[in-house]
This record gives C-alpha cells, sequence and structure tokens, in this order.
C-alpha cells in the first residue's frame, strides 16, 4: 500500500501538469487560469455546505444513540473530496466533486465500505484459534522441551 501512495504522488503532479497544459493550449492560457481558480472556489464552498451537512448529521446521530458509520463515512469523504478541490488541477477537481457532491456520494460511500471491509477481513485474525491463552477447557501446546514428571510441594504433606 506504500509503494502505491509513493506512486500516486509521483504520478498525479505528472498528470495534472500535462492535462492543464493541454487545456491551456484549447482555451488558452488565461482561461485556463480563471477554470482552475473558478473550480476551487465553487469547491470550497461546496465543502463548506457539505461538511456542515456531515457535521449535524453525525451529531443527530449521536444523540439519538445511533451507531454513525454513514456519517463517519460522508464526513471523511468530504474532507478528502475537499483536499483535491483545493488542490490546483483538473484530474484531482474531478475525484474531489465525485466525494463531495451529494449526488456521487453514496456511490463512494459503498466504494469505500466495499475496499475498507475487503482490507479488514484479510487483516483479522482467524475467528478461532484451537489453543486460545486464557481457556482452561483446551490444553496448552508445548512450547521448547517437554519434560514428563510429577510435581511435589514440599509444604504440603
Amino acid at each position: 500500500m506504500a509503494w502505491l501512495i509513493g506512486l500516486a504522488l509521483l504520478v498525479v503532479p505528472i498528470v495534472e501538469i500535462f492535462v492543464i497544459i493541454q487545456v491551456g493550449q484549447v482555451i488558452g492560457g488565461w482561461p485556463t487560469v480563471a477554470l482552475l481558480i473558478v473550480e476551487s472556489a465553487l469547491g470550497a464552498w461546496l465543502v463548506k455546505r457539505e461538511g456542515r451537512r456531515a457535521w449535524n448529521a453525525l451529531q443527530t446521530s449521536l444523540q439519538t444513540g445511533k451507531l454513525p458509520g454513514r456519517e463517519l463515512t460522508d464526513g471523511a469523504l468530504v474532507l478528502i473530496g475537499g483536499t483535491l478541490l483545493l488542490t490546483p488541477g483538473f484530474v484531482t477537481d474531478i475525484f474531489g466533486f465525485f466525494f463531495v457532491l451529494p449526488f456521487t456520494r453514496p456511490f463512494a460511500r459503498r466504494l469505500v465500505t466495499r475496499f475498507v471491509s475487503r482490507r479488514a477481513t484479510t487483516l483479522a485474525p482467524p475467528a478461532f484459534t484451537p489453543f486460545m491463552p486464557g481457556n482452561p477447557t483446551q490444553p496448552r501446546p508445548p512450547s521448547g522441551d517437554v519434560v514428563q514428571g510429577e510435581v511435589i510441594d514440599p509444604d504440603r504433606k
């Protein structure tokens, strides 16, 4: 997973610069800069609005005693999407809007939930271990040399 993040940190800026140059060649330099500024401003406004909604939903679920799984996922998606939207570039803005917009966020939430549940099942310990420590009904596996014998307590007669 760490190598994937490292690769993304190298590839994403190169892709962003390439796309900005291509857009600049089609619509011109100043319109490209203006489009990037407008996207960032729109993204900041949208993150503020959706972040407030996610925060209110989280508070409501905590006050009602409901587990806030969906609300926490939405908050994380808005946070990640906001970071991507404030990063200059068109490719990161596409992913940022995908995470932040209220009509695309449920799809992103399903993807994140599926990814996390797969990761959790591959990293989780097995459900049953035959020799659980602290279970007196199961014998402990021998560790090292085993010497057969009888314990004699000199204080007991």
